[in-house]
């Protein structure tokens, strides 16, 4: 072994995981020793001072490197910008709150050295000698029914598509990042599902540990990106995942629209175009915060500020389809003396092509 050329790369994604840094950092001198290694920590801005906590062990030891993203969230595409930041021929993602076992990671370097048909070597909790800890049953649950899922995707024997431990060969993975949806917490699976022929893989057995600093990341809103990412897999080259959302948003937009227009024109005796005007401004503020979380999660406007602005520019571009909208449900109810709610939502249906084009472009597109 040469003594100076770099073997692997152990990339961390990280946001307010400070207490964990040289405890990770231990860990891995620890377990690699002998072997010439570099930890790259992609901090997503952590509030906490992560990237600061990372850096000033960088000052003293050579291997470790800081990536810190500005303005940028997300885990898989910090994975991604922390694999191609590297030289090394072999690079493995590990969690950074110390819940992955890292002592494996010799044993998925040898694996790849010994086959070089090999192409990734997988952690594994769900194979003989795994587990999940001190997971409930719910979550075991939980995560049982996702990786169904998942394999309906993959088409593949994985026992563990939702691992987020896995140690894969550099040049693989630059092959396959123009590729890459880069949505949500699922990095592996969106490489294997990326790749244009079966990717070559083996498991090895970790068990889960339980968490001792930090907070988890786990939420609703996590649930929902696997979805999103399992949507862009299966669908997103017919229909943009982007548009699905928010046009999912835009259909719970409109039962809002509905519910508003009812209580004011139907219950309220309020005049037919007076109510629609109130229920669109209703509607659209609803669009706007839920697309905010959602849609556009990634740079997503914060604080009461980033807010204000933005909800005042998403009704500023969309002006011209909430008008069209009033104008022509307006039209249609004059004119036919029809069902309102068909006039309602043929207004809806107008002004809908204008609300995503011109929001992209000039609510959220701002703050990219």
């Amino acid at each position: 072994m040469n003594p100076g050329l770099l073997e692997l790369a152990v990339v961390i994604p990280t946001f307010n995981e400070r207490g964990n840094v040289p405890v990770l950092v231990a860990k891995l001198d620890q377990a690699l020793r002998g072997r010439n290694w570099e930890a790259i920590f992609v901090d997503d801005d952590s509030p906490d001072g992560t990237a600061q906590a990372a850096r000033e062990l960088a000052r003293v030891d050579f291997r470790v490197r800081v990536i810190q993203r500005i303005g940028r969230r997300g885990l898989s595409s910090a994975c991604i910008e922390g694999m191609c930041a590297t030289a090394a021929p072999l690079v493995a993602v590990i969690d950074g709150d110390l819940q992955h076992d890292e002592t494996l990671l010799p044993k998925m370097m040898t694996a790849l050295e010994a086959d070089p048909k090999l192409d990734l070597v997988v952690g594994s909790r769900f194979v003989e000698g795994g587990g999940t800890g001190d997971w409930d049953r719910d979550r075991v649950a939980k995560s049982a029914f996702a990786t169904r899922l998942a394999r309906h995707v993959l088409k593949a024997e994985l026992s563990d598509p939702m691992s987020g431990f896995f140690m894969i060969r550099t040049e693989i993975v630059r092959s396959l990042v123009p590729r890459l949806s880069a949505i949500g917490f699922k990095i592996l699976l969106d490489i294997m599902t990326a790749a244009q022929r079966p990717l070559v893989f083996a498991e090895l057995p970790y068990v889960f540990r339980l968490r001792t600093e930090g907070e988890s990341k786990l939420d609703h809103v996590v649930a929902m990106e696997y979805l999103i990412a399992l949507y862009d897999r299966m669908f997103g080259k017919v229909v943009p995942v982007r548009f699905a959302m928010f046009s999912a948003i835009g259909a719970l937009g409109a039962g809002v629209h509905f519910a508003v227009l009812a209580l004011l024109f139907r219950l309220g005796s309020m005049a037919f175009v007076s109510a629609t005007i109130v229920a669109t401004l209703v509607a659209m503020t609803f669009n706007f915060f839920l697309n905010n979380a959602l849609t556009y999660r990634e740079r997503r406007l914060k604080g009461w500020r980033q807010l204000l602005d933005g909800w005042v520019s998403f009704c500023v571009v969309c002006s011209v389809g909430a008008v069209a909208n009033v104008g022509v449900a307006a039209f249609l109810h004059d004119a036919r003396q029809g069902d309102w709610r068909v006039s309602a939502m043929a207004g809806i249906v107008v002004a809908a092509v204008w609300n995503f084009a011109l929001s992209s472009r000039f609510t959220w597109g701002r703050y990219k």
